[in-house]
């Protein structure tokens, strides 16, 4: 396990390198946030709530899910250009996991952009908007939690996608695709309250409400007791299915790489 945190803290220091892009990546988060919330609040046009939604939680939901949607970024092209330049095979010779390897790496960077792009944002958007104040403390304590599953749940559907390259020559346009639908039903383009009823249900069929949506709805006060506990066990079930589905590509490819090879 030291092994794989040694490479999470490499790429955490990497990142503390590229000042710019750091200050580039607070700026981007804070205007999303904020032309995201100017709309919703001249489509509220002074109304408290709409269908017991108020602005507030409105707000307070695009705050959070837009800032982990930017620290739950992965290098989804990382597998496809081992694969293009051929140094897949020195990777897959090497005394480690190559998934567990590309996990902590994303790790590594994800911990970076929560603390020096989504904190910050938060922070400066709360002297701006009116957001919603956790239930307790045990609520945030519980959000987090959530938060780590909800990554884990995104990083196994990124992973099921990349490996697709073992028979596509590329998955950039695939992996668009993805990001367009997790975007969307995963409620950070839209929240998932004003979804038509029949999508809803849809939606809650699929991992992507368990990605964003549970622990904003643990924060904000929705889900309590049992419900809490109910919605983070739907969240390990889609770790453990989607892992399933991307161990089976996995290996697949590697056959396939290996027969390639020989």
């Amino acid at each position: 396990m030291r092994v794989y945190m040694e490479f999470a803290v490499k790429k955490f220091q990497n990142r503390l390198t590229y000042r710019l892009e750091f200050f580039m990546g607070i700026i981007n988060t804070i205007i999303t946030v904020v032309v995201f919330c100017s709309i919703y609040k001249a489509l509220y046009a002074g109304t408290d709530s709409v269908d017991g939604i108020t602005f507030q939680m409105v707000a307070t939901n695009f705050v959070i899910s837009l800032g982990l949607s930017n620290a739950f970024s992965f290098d989804e092209m990382f597998l496809q250009n081992k694969l293009h330049d051929g140094n897949i095979t020195s990777e897959l010779l090497k005394p480690v996991n190559f998934k567990f390897r590309m996990l902590w790496e994303n790790i590594g960077e994800g911990v970076f952009k929560i603390i020096f792009y989504f904190v910050p944002a938060v922070v400066f958007c709360s002297f701006f908007m009116e957001l919603s104040a956790p239930k307790d403390a045990v609520s945030v304590v519980l959000m987090g939690m959530s938060v780590i599953l909800g990554y884990f749940v995104l990083w196994q559907i990124s992973f099921i996608v990349q490996t697709w390259c073992f028979w596509l020559f590329s998955v950039w346009g695939i992996m668009t695709i993805k990001n367009v639908i997790v975007n969307i039903l995963a409620g950070s383009m839209i929240p998932i309250w004003f979804m038509p009823p029949l999508l809803r249900k849809v939606v809650s069929y699929t991992p992507f409400e368990a990605i964003y949506f549970t622990p904003i709805r643990i924060y904000l006060g929705e889900l309590t007791g049992s419900e809490i506990l109910y919605s983070m066990t739907i969240q390990i079930f889609w770790i453990m299915v989607l892992y399933l589905i991307g161990d089976f590509f996995w290996k697949k490819g590697i056959r396939k790489l290996v027969v390639q090879g020989g």
